[in-house]
Order: structure tokens, then sequence, then C-alpha cells
């Protein structure tokens, strides 16, 4: 029972890190996927106040992407 035990405890561990690696792969698939149309958006509108704009959103998405970062660290360090 023992060793059993230890296994099932080491197979919830391993679910746990191959679920953070998935969630890490799609921040990072969001991430490039957002550069892509923020790219295509400058090269279609090149005028200043569209640079503006992508500034401003720009910061948005760092704030959201430092947050999903910190909720990942979280569950982390509670493994």
């Amino acid at each position: 029972m023992n060793k059993n035990n230890k296994r099932n405890s080491r197979e919830i561990q391993i679910a746990k890190i191959a679920l953070i690696g998935a969630t890490i792969a799609t921040i990072g698939d969001g991430i490039a996927a957002y550069a892509a149309a923020l790219t295509l958006d400058l090269l279609e509108n090149p005028e200043t106040e569209t640079r503006n704009a992508q500034s401003s959103e720009l910061k948005t998405a760092q704030a959201q992407i430092d947050y999903y970062i910190n909720e990942l660290i979280q569950v982390r360090n509670s493994l």
C-alpha cells in the first residue's frame, strides 16, 4: 500500500508539472499571437496615433502577463 501511495503521489506531482508546462505554453502562444496582431496593425497603420494606442495596449498586456507569471509562481511554490 505504501508503495502505491508513493507512486500515486509522484504521478500527481508529474501531472501538476505537466499542467504548469501546458499553461506556460498556452500563455506563450497567446503572447505570440498578440505580438503578430500588433505587428500587422503597425504595418497597416504606421501613424503616430496608432503607435500611442499600441503603447497603452502593450502596458495593459504586460500587466496581464505579470499577473499570470505571479499566479504560476504561486502554483509552483505550492508544489
